[in-house]
């Protein structure tokens, strides 16, 4: 019996930055050597950002002394710049320089740490842009003052790029590739039919789903409260960092989805959005052409705001 289009597709998949990385890809594979190619890709990303690996180029640069210049690998450099002009876009809303803040709230590889939670909550903060300088001609940056950089809103959407870039090289022209949620289209599907996407209804089922998404050569990335958190007492406390404040996001949207071609951007702003709130988030989307998906909390329901494309989906903003 010959093989049906839905016969065709394979998942590979594997472990990195915590959770799982998968890629459907729409194609026969006849090369064994497949599933490491995507595996290096991810682990690369991992060995160079991550802040629970001591030795990482990231915890390098944090570590080092202050005016010294630190080679760093092209891939960093280019998150760390991505990153940067999204914190000048968004005004701050968007921080790299608030790991002290994640690892004091027990978000990072060490416990909760209320001493150190007082420390990220009142000591004044620097903006990564006004004391990281990269140098990208000579792979290179430096800081100015100390910095403790943490990249977990931009790296995982900088993965999942990586992915459809790593099933591009190897010739595949069709591939739907995810990390944690975060998505990237990789072309339609092989009969040209769009790859189709849930958006979770953010109430920590898996299973739950507020709508449906058709993507093409597009990327998707989700920040909410619901999927990862610590509980203090009897609170539920987000992983996103507020970092105006030091410390998790409180009374902040359910969920926020935005669309983009690039996964790292779309990861990064969905974090921004996250945190300017369902008031000036939804204006900062609209004003700034981002179609983004605002799940809000309201006694007794889930309500949709949505832009651009999501406009839709929502309620609109204008």
């Amino acid at each position: 019996m010959p093989k049906t289009p839905t016969d065709l597709k394979q998942t590979l998949g594997g472990a990195t930055m915590g959770t799982r990385w998968s890629v459907l890809i729409d194609a026969p594979i006849s090369d064994p050597t497949v599933q490491s190619h995507f595996q290096a890709a991810v682990d690369e990303v991992d060995a160079q950002m991550s802040t629970w690996k001591p030795e990482s180029d990231l915890m390098r640069l944090n570590a080092a002394p202050l005016g010294r210049w630190v080679p760093l690998p092209d891939r960093l450099l280019t998150v760390l710049e991505a990153g940067l002009a999204i914190t000048r876009q968004t005004n701050g809303a968007f921080e790299m320089n608030i790991g002290d803040a994640v690892r004091a709230w027990g978000f990072g590889p060490d416990a909760i740490d209320l001493p150190a939670i007082r420390a990220a909550s009142s000591a004044p903060r620097v903006p990564a842009s006004a004391a990281l300088e990269l140098d990208r001609g000579n792979g290179r940056a430096r800081k100015s003052a100390a910095l403790a950089l943490d990249l977990s809103g931009i790296a995982k959407g900088y993965g999942v790029d990586r992915l459809a870039e790593t099933a591009r090289e190897l010739g595949f022209d069709h591939a739907l590739c995810t990390i944690d949620g975060e998505v990237r289209a990789l072309g339609p599907q092989r009969d040209g039919r769009p790859w189709v996407i849930g958006i979770e209804t953010p109430d920590g089922s898996t299973t739950s789903q507020h709508s449906i998404l058709e993507l093409k050569d597009m990327a998707v990335a989700t920040s909410g409260d619901y999927r990862h958190f610590v509980t203090v007492g009897i609170t539920r406390l987000s992983h996103t960092m507020d970092p105006r404040r030091g410390a998790p996001l409180v009374a902040s949207p359910a969920s926020v989805t935005v669309l983009s071609q690039s996964c790292m951007l779309a990861d990064a702003m969905a974090t921004a959005l996250m945190v300017l709130g369902d008031r000036q988030g939804p204006d900062f989307a609209t004003a700034n052409e981002i179609s983004a998906l605002f799940l809000l909390r309201v006694p007794g329901e889930m309500v949709a705001l949505g832009t651009g494309v999501f406009a839709a989906t929502g309620e609109g903003s204008e």
